[in-house]
């Protein structure tokens, strides 16, 4: 048996362990890995453009990446807010439960990519949602700011996660529909989806109901002075001033009353 080729994973360890470029060292493994087991170079270079071929719809989500890198670069995030900030009546709290009803319809029918974290709540939807809190309840301090960028992320997990599982060709359903099925209970994936729907109705219920409730309690806990008052407020509040306390006997007359001969005494 020809060992020769288990050298390339020897090349991946000391290109890894000499911080080498990951690319580099894992094409220069494959191609020793090929010449060591006897095919030639065309060879190897056929084989690595064939399974770049057949793979090649997995690399394709990752160009959307430089996309919305752009977008932030000439200011999509400042967009997003300026238009949440020029809607009258906007709060945090309706934002997000549009996004979480949004999110759990799209993926209910299937198109569960068109929203999620790189794409959609990073560059708009957490902007959004930090402008509509600001907008109703001052600047936010730090920890409540991430907070509600810690909601906005929640909110699109919970909507896809309770939303999808109500596509019937989802992954899930036909994982479940094989289980069954195996255990002697055939059932069609349409069958699973629709049970689904009220534990979608039920996440969307409780977790609108704390989005609903967290805007409230942003309300009623004003933000501390000096950190988060309201714009129009011009800065920190002022502390109240007290009355002057009242100096000492011994301090206003120059010391303690000298005392008398009958005290001497």
């Amino acid at each position: 048996m020809n060992y020769w080729p288990l050298l390339g994973i020897a090349l991946v360890v000391i290109g890894f362990a000499l911080r080498f470029n990951p690319l580099l060292v894992v094409v220069g493994a494959a191609v020793a890995t090929g010449l060591l087991a006897g095919l030639d170079i065309v060879a190897v270079v056929e084989a690595l453009g064939r399974a770049f071929n057949d793979n090649r719809y997995i690399s394709v989500t990752w160009i959307i990446l430089p996309v919305i890198g752009l977008l932030e670069r000439y200011g999509l995030q400042q967009r997003a807010r300026s238009l949440i900030e020029s809607v009258r009546g906007a709060t945090m709290g309706k934002l997000l439960v549009l996004y979480l009803l949004f999110r759990q319809l799209t993926a209910a029918l299937g198109m569960k990519d068109i929203g999620g974290h790189p794409q959609a709540v990073r560059p708009l939807v957490a902007p959004m949602a930090e402008a509509a809190a600001t907008k109703s309840h001052g600047v936010l301090p730090e920890a409540e700011r991430q907070k509600v960028l810690a909601m906005s992320a929640a909110t699109d997990n919970v909507g896809l996660f309770f939303g999808e599982d109500i596509f019937f060709a989802i992954a899930s359903i036909l994982l479940i529909q094989g289980v069954f099925e195996a255990a002697g209970y055939p059932l069609t994936p349409l069958q699973l989806s629709v049970w689904a729907i009220p534990t979608a109705i039920c996440a969307f219920l409780i977790h609108g109901g704390r989005i609903l409730a967290m805007d409230r309690r942003m309300g009623r806990n004003p933000s501390p002075s000096g950190e988060g008052d309201h714009p129009k407020d011009g800065g920190g509040a002022r502390l109240p001033v007290s009355d002057p306390v009242p100096l000492h006997p011994h301090v206003t007359h120059g010391g303690p009353p000298s005392r008398t001969g009958e005290e001497r005494a």
